[in-house]
This record gives C-alpha cells, structure tokens and sequence, in this order.
C-alpha cells in the first residue's frame, strides 16, 4: 500500500483564511505576544519518548482515528451528487456519467409503498416496475468499477406531501433496518428527507450508529435534507444531527452574508446545495426563470457540494422524458428545423456543464477555497474563491433585465483577470483578459475568471 503524506492530506482538508499564517503545508495561528519563549525538547529527548510503547500505540491510534474520518470525509468531498432513478438500463449509462465527471449518485426510491398506507411500506424490496434485485446489483457492482459511489434515496413516502406518513417514530424503525440491509448490498450510504422529524426520534442514535462501524460500513456516507430554514437553523441540524452531508435549497444569491455565515462554522464538505428536485421541479423550470447555465455556475463555483437532478445537466424542463439527455448524440432524425435547433442548444448546455465539473475537479480553490464578497444587490453577485498558493476565480453574474456595471475591490484583485467559461462570448470572450475595476455585464449574463496568485 502507497504511504500518504499527512501534510498533503492536511493541504486538502483545511481552510485556509488571512487570519491565519501558512508555514510550510502546516497552519500555524501566530499570536501576537508570544510572551514565555518555549525551546521545546532535543533530538535525543524526543526519540527517546517517542520510541517508548505507550506512544507507539497513541501514534498508531490516532493515526487510524485519522484515516477513518478521511475515509468519510472524501466520500462526501465529490465535485458533485446527482439524483438519478432507478430502472433497467442505468447500468448502460454509466460511461455517460463518467464523461460528464459524476463523482457519487443518490439513487431512487426504489422500495414499494403505497399512498398513506404505513402498513404497506417495505423499504428493503426493489419495486417491479424499476427492475430486480440482480439489475440492482449489478448496477453497484459496475458503478463500483468506475469509481462512482451510489447513494439510496429512503424517502418513505416519495408521492405524498407527508414523506414520513405523519407517523415519523414508526417510520424510524423501518429506517434502521433498512440502512442495514442496503449497506450490506454495496450502496455508499444513505439520503433521507426532511431531516428534522426523524433525528429527534428515539431511534435516530441507532441510525447513526450503524454509519459509525469502522468495518462493516467503510466509507459510507448518511445523508439529509431540509427546506425552509434560515441559516441559524440549517446549522442546528447539520450540529445535532451528526450527518455527512446536509442538503438544503440555496439561499438567496443576493444574500451573501447567509453563505458566508453558514460556512464560517461548517466544513465545506459538510453543506450541500440544490436548486431542482421533488418538490422544486428542474432547475431549466425555477421561476424567476434565468438561463440554465447561469444556476449552473453559481452551484459550481460556490463553496459546499452541488446536487443536480438527472436531466439538469442538458436543461431539461418538468414534465420532459430523461431520455432525452441519453439520445443527444444519436438521435431520431428531426422532422423540422426547431428541433434540431433545440438539440443543439442542449449539447451546449451541457457542454457547459461539463466545462465547469472539469474546472472544479481540478482546481483546489473551487473545490476548497474560501469565500470572498466582492458585490450583491437584488440581481447581480461577485465573489472570488481563494486557496492558498492556487490559481483565484472570481465568479460575477446578472440574472437583472437590465446590465450591470460592478466596481470590484480586494486586496488580492489585480488589474485584470481571464475568461475562463462566460455566457456572453461576444464580449467577454473565453481566454481573453478583462478590466476588474469596472466589470460589466449585461442582462442574464455570468462569467467565470481566473489569475494566478501574486504573492
């Protein structure tokens, strides 16, 4: 097995702000008055401690303790989920989601219920009309290979406005066994909605319980949900209920200081965002409707795990077949010029897409970095993402009626900055360098920008 260095795995996994000063790949706070100089122990002192046998064991511990919650964290540090049903075929598109660089999938539901009846529910059988239980295996078995982990969506009763049946303490105990058997088949952990019933629940410790095994549930994620909450609440949840990852809708992008003020105590990892999903619809349908790939930037280029639905990748609106997103390079051939034209609109959109999961999974400050607040008001947003010595990005939108003219302002800003994915390539083309004094936009306008770090 590779060794790891611990001072990469720590560059990864820590924030670094200007409060605080780098030395080496270690962060280091620097008080101000050091008072009492501390010369610390010599070579020969500390050898000679750290050979003794009760150390050997507290470094091998700890060293285990930190490898297993590596292991958890990087099963929810992904570039990002995305919520796809299951039926016959998935397994066929694998090599589609590969390609678009899906890194972790919440898969269903996939159990038998029926509208308000408690009695019915059976959350550890695979439905009929989806597939069998071998489809599903193999389904895992092939995502597996390629690196995708699979999440399954548990919500109880997925058809109703009341997903927990009104009667969340005898769902919870289905729960349970549930979480149980399906760990055991090979799924990567578990989604439930609506967070805030079930972890007040008596069984809500055991549930928790089953995802802090260290053998037979490795690398497994338990995941939640809630809507409708300020920022002081989403942080209680995501306090209390000790998951992985906590999804909620995206505030208000005008509401810059909500983001700030939810990742000031949270890890990154730990917050997902969505702006589409059961009871959104598709992002290419949000009222007030704005273009697909500006909700796309934002949702990328924010800090925290964006979760898309199947089909938000190509704009597929409600009520639209995802069929659709699978026949794109070989479709039926289009009887009219409409539809040929709307095709390519949607290869461009996803294209685009595609051109933003790249860049996040590659460049330490979007996966990483920290926020800045360049610019906010009603319809318009500036914000830079900072990590360390990486190359900056800098993320500006208009989803106004009307163009904008943002003065920038930082320390860290230079004169000028790089095109790197825009909506507006008649003038702001991709690669070409652009005044940040005075950046303009015009109506449904986003651009992405870059430079490098001066020191």
């Amino acid at each position: 097995m590779k060794a790891v260095e611990l001072n990469e795995v720590d560059q990864e996994t820590q924030l670094m702000t200007r409060e605080t000063q780098k030395n080496g790949c270690v962060k280091v706070t620097v008080p101000e008055n050091a008072g009492v100089k501390y010369t610390g122990l010599s070579k020969d002192e500390l050898m000679k401690i750290t050979s003794t046998a009760g150390w050997v064991q507290t470094r091998r511990a700890l060293l285990a303790l930190f490898l297993l919650g590596w292991a958890r964290l990087m099963m929810v540090s992904v570039q990002y989920f995305l919520f796809l049903s299951f039926s016959v075929g998935v397994e066929e598109k694998l090599d589609y989601l590969t390609q678009m660089k899906v890194k972790g999938l919440i898969l269903g539901p996939i159990h038998t219920v029926q509208e308000d009846q408690l009695d019915t529910l059976d959350l550890v059988s695979v439905k009929s009309a989806v597939g069998t239980e071998n489809d599903l295996k193999s389904l895992l078995d092939q995502a597996h290979k390629k690196g995708i982990p699979i999440v399954l969506n548990l919500t109880p009763s997925y058809d109703t406005a009341s997903v927990w049946f009104n009667n969340v303490t005898a769902v919870a105990e289905k729960i349970k066994d549930a979480c149980t058997h399906w760990l055991r088949k090979g799924f990567g952990g578990v989604f439930l909605p609506d967070l805030r019933d079930i972890m007040t629940t008596k069984s809500w410790p055991s549930i928790q319980a089953i995802f802090n095994k260290t053998e037979e549930t490795k690398q497994v994620a338990l995941m939640g949900s809630v809507t409708s909450l300020s920022a002081d609440e989403v942080s209680l949840v995501l306090n209390r209920s000790g998951v992985d990852l906590l999804l909620t809708g995206l505030p208000d992008p005008a509401e810059t200081g909500v983001t700030k003020k939810l990742y000031s105590s949270h890890l990154q990892t730990s917050l997902g965002w969505s702006l589409s999903g059961r009871t959104l619809g598709s992002l290419a349908s949000r009222t007030p409707a704005a273009p697909i790939r500006l909700y796309q930037m934002l949702l990328f280029t924010l800090p925290g795990t964006p979760v898309f639905s199947a089909g938000d990748e190509v704009g597929l609106k409600a009520g639209e077949k995802p069929q659709i997103m699978w026949d794109l390079e070989n479709p039926a051939e289009e009887k009219n010029a409409t539809a040929k034209t709307l095709r390519e609109e949607r290869i461009a959109v996803r294209d685009f897409f595609k051109a933003l999961s790249d860049l996040r999974g590659k460049e330490r400050s979007l996966l990483h970095g920290e926020y800045v607040s360049l610019h906010s008001s009603a319809t318009s947003l500036a914000f830079l993402r900072l990590w360390d010595q990486s190359e900056r990005f800098l993320t500006a939108m208009n989803w106004g009626n009307d163009p904008v003219t943002m003065i920038l302002s930082n320390s860290d800003l230079p004169a000028q900055a790089q095109v790197r994915l825009t909506t507006d390539a008649a003038n702001l083309a991709v690669d070409s360098m652009v005044s940040l004094e005075k950046l303009q936009l015009g109506p449904k306008q986003a651009v992405l920008l870059s430079y490098p770090y001066a020191g």
